[in-house]
């Protein structure tokens, strides 16, 4: 079952409910080339502030008129798997566009840049919005090479409080974490496996919360319903633009943002017959549902990893479906 794919789709859904550019830093001096392997920032300031405004500009185009296309190069990894198949979704239930479209405004953005060598280059950009109240948007963005456009590949609602002081340097800058790092009660690149063996068979090295006991917890009470049988399997995404990324944090620890894939099948008892899904859902469904529903989920986490040991935080998950198939 498991297929990393590309870029594509944000739950617009969540979005609404809740709801960078040429590294060219020959302003100072600097010139960075493929290959190089000096530590130098992975953009300049400005350079990452022009980032999110395009991201913005392509984000509402796209969900004004249900048209991937609009944003497809300013999203990809998890966040662009979910946005693609929400604006699939949307155009074959709204093919005129959506009639509840409101521009996201995106403001008081701060940005954290990391100095590193190599690629891809990245940082994190947290804001303020006109939607979801009081939480904090978090975004990172990458690229993979200097005529490659900023993408955002990353995005979590957090509550202020939460968002975590980062370590930085006199010039400003903050430190990457290397996905292999031993300093970490987890490296982040075993964050994802980690997780989902979590799910599977629970375990201390992740912290109580609503995206960890309580949604193992959800999922046994919705297995033991009566009448539809519910199944879950759990994939680490870790190639490619699902690759986890992570800054040190002023403590010594550091924040990882890493992705998923989730499979749920609904099987129905003899004699009876899985829920009729909505328009959304069926405009992503491959087959006919008659005893059975599997649907697809990626989801995109950030967390709080300690330094040396102790329990991972989750703390905040984005999940959309990206497709179903009916037996």
């Amino acid at each position: 079952m498991s297929r990393d794919r590309g870029p594509r789709r944000l739950d617009r859904g969540v979005l609404a409910a809740a709801s960078v550019t040429a590294l060219s830093l020959t302003a100072s001096g600097c010139v960075v080339v493929r290959g190089e392997k000096e530590v130098l920032p992975s953009a300049t300031r400005a350079e990452a502030a022009k980032a999110l405004r395009q991201f913005t500009t392509a984000y509402n185009a796209a969900d004004k008129s249900y048209d991937s296309s609009l944003d497809a190069d300013r999203v990809t990894g998890a966040l662009g798997a979910i946005d693609a198949a929400r604006l699939k979704a949307g155009r074959a239930t709204s093919p005129g566009g959506n009639p509840a479209h409101t521009p996201l405004v995106l403001s008081d953005a701060r940005i954290t840049i990391p100095a590193k060598a190599g690629w891809p280059r990245w940082f994190v950009a947290d804001t303020a919005a006109n939607k979801g109240g009081t939480a904090r948007w978090v975004f990172v963005f990458t690229r993979d090479g200097l005529d490659d456009p900023w993408a955002a590949a990353y995005l979590t609602l957090l509550d202020p409080d939460v968002v975590p002081e980062f370590k930085k340097d006199a010039n400003g800058w903050a430190e990457a974490v290397p996905a292999n790092s031993a300093e970490l009660a987890v490296p982040p690149r075993y964050l994802s496996k980690e997780y989902v063996s979590y799910l599977k068979g629970g375990g201390v090295k992740f912290a109580p919360g609503s995206h960890t006991s309580r949604w193992r917890a959800e999922r046994r009470r919705n297995a033991e319903r009566p009448g539809l049988v519910r199944q879950y399997l759990d994939e680490p995404l870790t190639q490619g633009d699902y690759a986890p990324l992570a800054l040190r944090t002023a403590d010594g620890g550091a924040l990882v943002f890493f992705a998923t894939r989730h499979f749920e099948k609904q099987t129905a008892a003899q004699g009876a017959s899985v829920p009729v899904p909505n328009k959304a859902v069926r405009a992503l469904t491959e087959g006919e549902i008659k005893q059975s529903l599997t649907l697809e989920f990626v989801s995109n986490e950030v967390a709080r990893v300690p330094e040396g040991s102790g329990r991972v935080e989750i703390l905040g998950r984005i999940q959309g479906m990206t497709s179903a198939k009916g037996e």
